[in-house]
């Protein structure tokens, strides 16, 4: 299995965090947690597909996914490779004119946001690359013609930024008190750049620090005291949700 990162050129990396050419010569079936950005695909051969309740649901060749407040299970068919964009928090708006709580919890077409024209356009271009190299180009020069010549919100930014560094702690009271602005039109900001709401978002980030984290020696109630959750029964709910299995049962398999 190959899972290669690569970073983006100078123009996107305000919008793009890094790049994936992952491919596997094996059929698998594997969950995704819930991440805290979006991200778009292309297979540029095989196929890819969705799991749920048992029902098997084939993606299309290019798609983009939102931002979960849950697991998904997905299924490749043998011998596929992928080019996965990887888009920093705010990155997404600066190129689709689609709000980005438009994509939650969905996967979906890119034709439903990009032109049609253009999609294929690229297609063609991984069809016929040989190299990882020339798969990153083909997806860059697709999305340098979509870029956007929009301001950055500084402030959902910084918002971001403090969620990050409280490791989805901080309460949205406290977020707007330290950014000196009302809940209302913050919340409608975050949504439409982010792609979920502050609380939401937060409470993703808060999961991805429980997860880099869970392996250290510690108890339920230390973990629920260190992330500030309401006690053990909403942490354990809260990770079925996210990895649909309990934390002990996912320590078991580390």
């Amino acid at each position: 299995m190959k899972f290669d990162k690569h970073f983006p050129t100078e123009r996107l990396k305000p919008y793009i965090k890094y790049f994936v050419v992952a491919e596997n010569a094996l059929e698998s079936e594997y969950k995704i947690f819930p991440s805290s950005g979006i991200v778009m695909g292309f297979q540029y051969k095989g196929q890819l597909a969705t799991i749920t309740d048992q029902t098997e649901s084939k993606l299309n060749s290019a798609g983009i996914t939102g931002i979960s407040d849950r697991y998904k299970i997905f299924k490749n068919s043998a011998d596929i490779g992928t080019v996965l964009v990887f888009f920093t928090e705010v990155g997404f708006m600066h190129f689709a004119t689609h709000p980005a709580n438009e994509l939650f919890n969905l996967s979906l077409s890119l034709e439903t946001i990009f032109d049609k024209g253009k999609v294929n356009e690229v297609q063609e271009k991984l069809s016929v690359a040989k190299t990882d190299k020339q798969r990153i180009k083909a997806v860059e020069q697709f999305l340098l013609t979509q870029l956007r010549e929009i301001d950055t919100d500084k402030l959902i930014v910084e918002a971001v930024k403090i969620i990050y560094q409280s490791k989805g702690t901080i309460q949205i009271k406290e977020l707007i008190e330290k950014l000196l602005i009302s809940q209302s039109p913050f919340e409608k900001r975050f949504r439409r750049v982010v792609g979920t709401t502050a609380k939401k978002f937060a409470s993703i980030v808060r999961f991805n620090s429980v997860i880099e984290n869970i392996s250290e020696p510690k108890t339920l109630t230390e973990i629920c005291y260190q992330y500030h959750f309401f006690d053990q029964a909403h942490f354990i709910k809260d990770f079925r949700q996210y990895t649909g299995d309990t934390p002990e049962n996912f320590k078991r398999f580390l």
